[in-house]
């Protein structure tokens, strides 16, 4: 067994706010700071998670919903792993959420009400660093001062959460996606700044309202990081993400609901002790924009026709605490 002490190091375990049909997006271009950071290998992490979500940020803005008062309550539990990937750091995650969620709102011209709560769709992850971050045991790792990281990550949400075909409103979304981006980390004295691309991609949900088949194009994003670090071992992060894209159809008519949305944020980590962190984040919409003209697939008695611009705003605020272990400790 090392003698070395575990460092106190931020591994960064994606919390989820909840996935759900109606704020499926949100995971897509949520607020990720560090990351792409370098890790000891051979590191095991645990990490538990809650977060309250309402307003904008927590529904899908490509679904034709007005006037929505949304609440979720999500709890989360993952465990995430540090490894070795062509001499540079890497990691395995896999996120397992489960939300609380009610709420209102309108759908083509009638008030609809939703309170449902199970298990949402799990999330796993690989993300590889392809320069910049060597692959170093616990004791190497003391000496590592970060500069310039370049990485990738490759995600992929299981459609195995709660999903009522009858219901608008889901904790699951019953079809696959696919997230890649390439993440660029640049270490200025105490400053980190972080410029992060991505695109999400998604199968079609061929069972949504009672059998119509929903498709979505790809969503495009790109998140900005500025991280403070003090000596202490605590970080600050001021966090911003745009995204847009994601034009839907169902059953072959397009809707013109292009996304075109923005958040900020704000990050807190707390190094507890040698093993263990606490992290608490705020996010607030800044715009949920969506253009929408067509709904030919509405309920009967309704016609559909324009749903209008929706512009809306929310917040969503979480606690994080990840507790991490020498792998040499579990044996």
């Amino acid at each position: 067994m090392n003698d070395a002490p575990c460092p106190q190091i931020h591994l960064y375990c994606h919390c989820p706010r909840d996935d759900s049909a109606i704020h499926v997006e949100r995971w897509r271009a949520d607020l990720e700071p560090r990351a792409y950071s370098n890790t000891p290998i051979g590191l095991n992490f645990l990490v538990a998670g809650y977060t309250f979500t309402s307003g904008g940020v927590a529904i899908d803005a490509s679904l034709p919903l007005k006037d929505a008062h949304i609440e979720v309550h999500g709890a989360t539990l993952a465990y995430a792993r540090s490894f070795e990937l062509f001499g540079q750091s890497a990691k395995f995650d896999v996120v397992l959420p489960q939300a609380w969620l009610s709420g209102t709102a309108e759908f083509a011209g009638q008030p609809r009400e939703r309170a449902v709560s199970g298990l949402a769709d799990p999330r796993f992850r690989l993300s590889a660093n392809f320069y910049g971050a060597s692959a170093l045991s616990i004791k190497d790792f003391q000496g590592y001062r970060q500069d310039l990281i370049v990485g990738g990550s490759v995600y992929v949400w299981a459609p195995w959460g709660q999903y009522d075909p009858s219901k608008l409103v889901n904790l699951g979304t019953n079809r696959w996606a696919l997230k890649a981006e390439i993440g660029i980390s640049k270490a200025i004295g105490s400053w980190t700044l972080e410029f992060v691309p991505g695109i999400t991609t998604y199968a079609d949900n061929t069972d949504f309202l009672d059998g119509h088949k929903r498709r979505q194009d790809p969503v495009y994003s790109v998140q900005l990081h500025a991280i403070y670090g003090f000596e202490s071992g605590v970080w600050v992060a001021l966090d911003g993400t745009y995204f847009t894209g994601g034009h839907t159809s169902v059953d072959g008519v397009q809707n013109d609901d292009r996304l075109s949305n923005s958040r900020a944020g704000l990050t807190v980590a707390i190094p507890i002790d040698r093993s263990s962190s606490i992290k608490v984040y705020g996010i607030s919409g800044i715009s949920t924009r969506t253009e929408a003209t067509s709904l030919p697939w509405a309920p009967r008695g309704n016609t559909g026709g324009a749903a209008g611009t929706r512009t809306s705003a929310g917040r969503a605020i979480g606690l994080q605490i990840c507790a991490f272990f020498c792998a040499a400790l579990l044996v």
